[in-house]
């Protein structure tokens, strides 16, 4: 068996679709990727009947979860579907290993979500913000240097 073919027999397997990134990248959905995007091992991007959109320039790092689903209502009985919301991750986006990144988050271009952090429906962040913490705390600006480009 050839490594071609291996990888192929894995990915379905895996119920997981080939990526630029590695095979133990789980991608559904069809989110949209900007260019020079990194994702580490084990990360997961749930793109699936909603919009997730990367940036460019931007590093997920290992065990990280991008997920625009919801199931809990759905579990207990309280809807009749998934709660799906849109993500997006404008350029130049860091997001440390084991965070979370759920329905409903917007974040600004040079901003870094510490490892760790649970971000859920937490609406536009500003660019250049710090995000650390579960829950989440934000500190807007704080990488903004003088001489910054402010453009998106």
């Amino acid at each position: 068996m050839t490594n071609q073919e291996f990888k192929k027999m894995f990915l379905e397997m895996m119920q997981n679709q080939d990526n630029p990134f590695h095979p133990l990248v789980f991608i559904s959905g069809a989110p949209k990727l900007g260019k020079n995007v990194y994702i580490g091992l084990f990360s997961n991007i749930n793109g699936k009947n909603t919009n997730v959109e990367i940036g460019d320039n931007c590093d997920i790092a290992s065990q990280v979860s991008i997920n625009g689903a919801d199931s809990h209502k759905l579990c207990l009985g309280l809807s009749k579907e998934i709660d799906r919301k849109p993500i997006i991750l404008e350029k130049n986006v860091f997001v440390g290993t084991h965070s979370f990144i759920g329905g409903g988050c917007h974040i600004g271009h040079h901003s870094v979500v510490a490892a760790g952090t649970i971000l859920i429906n937490s609406g536009k962040i500003p660019p250049y913000s710090l995000i650390i913490g579960n829950p989440s705390k934000i500190k807007p600006g704080y990488f903004k240097s003088k001489k910054a480009d402010d453009s998106a």
